[in-house]
């Protein structure tokens, strides 16, 4: 099973899209593993976006990012990131289908709504940023066969 994590941006949680965001993540099988509402620091933030440190708009990223809580949850399921991936659409939402996060809610690249890792390996390093290994559950649910084939 694939971890991913997701992180509902500022734009999102002011907005009151939270609940729809949630929702549409679990509508599309990934398992909730771990979640919180949370302040990012300005230390973890330039952690998270460290890939795009020395870059012209790494301040506006951690600034941005920092402005407001977010919610950050850790998913579970076959496939996750290419899954959480397409649930929320191309990142420049001009170029988002419509049904993804991102083509039915935002507009600008600047605010996109939600985060989620672009790699099996950044997904696992990303988990482990914002979330301690005891914070994480792991767990079946009845609906299991039914989403994830051999299970």
């Amino acid at each position: 099973m694939e971890r991913t994590l997701i992180i509902v941006k500022p734009d999102a949680v002011q907005r009151g899209l939270t609940g729809e965001i949630i929702r549409r993540f679990e509508a599309r099988g990934l398992r909730i593993i771990g979640m919180k509402f949370m302040q990012v620091s300005d230390e973890l933030a330039r952690k998270h976006y460290a890939i795009h440190d020395g870059k012209p708009f790494f301040a506006g990223l951690v600034e941005y990012i920092t402005s407001s809580p977010v919610v950050v949850m850790a998913l579970e399921g076959t496939g996750a990131i290419a899954a959480a991936r397409n649930t929320i659409g191309a990142t420049r939402p001009g170029e988002a289908t419509a049904g993804t996060i991102r083509g039915d809610f935002a507009l600008e690249v600047g605010r996109n709504l939600v985060h989620g890792s672009d790699s099996v390996e950044n997904g696992q390093i990303e988990v482990g940023n914002f979330f301690d290994e005891s914070e994480l559950i792991s767990w079946p649910r009845n609906t299991d066969p039914w989403i994830f084939e051999g299970r």
